[in-house]
């Protein structure tokens, strides 16, 4: 099974589709965000590979959990669990306007291509410790695949 990137043109592309095919109206399969409140997650889970967002410093207990989880997922290919808890400073939980939210995931999501190809993004990440342009290409593209799954496209 091939591990999916967004440094890939042709994943990357396939997310920005399955993006495009959201409306304000779209349910969700599981979990408590509507669709705004999910790209607005997304969006700021991607301003965190740019920088733009620093999550808060965590148990080193935790961090080791986050390491092991991101070798586990690079190996088995898994996705992200459901429900699975996150930074404070990612969750949304008060009402987000729609287009406005697709656009600013639409505009990080191309930061993020930019960041990638200058080969700009941090080396570490709070949970998942140190961190190589690879395992960010494929981390976002699990953590976003995982959401658009929750809505079903």
């Amino acid at each position: 099974m091939v591990n999916k990137s967004l440094h890939n043109p042709v994943y990357f592309e396939e997310i920005v589709h399955r993006i495009s095919l959201l409306t304000e109206n779209t349910p969700q399969r599981w979990g408590k965000m509507n669709v705004s409140q999910m790209l607005r997650h997304c969006d700021f889970v991607l301003q965190v590979a740019l920088g733009e967002i620093e999550l808060s410093r965590i148990n080193i207990l935790f961090e080791a959990i986050g390491i092991i989880t991101r070798i586990e997922m690079q190996i088995f290919n898994n996705g992200i669990p459901r429900n699975m808890p996150t930074f404070q400073k990612l969750i949304i939980n008060f009402e987000c306007d729609f287009d406005e939210s697709k656009t600013n995931l639409l505009n990080t999501l191309k930061d993020f291509r930019a960041a990638s190809e200058n080969k700009d993004l941090p080396d570490r990440h709070r949970l998942f410790g140190k961190m190589t342009e690879k395992d960010w290409g494929f981390l976002e593209y699990k953590h976003l695949d995982h959401h658009l799954k929750q809505f079903n496209v």
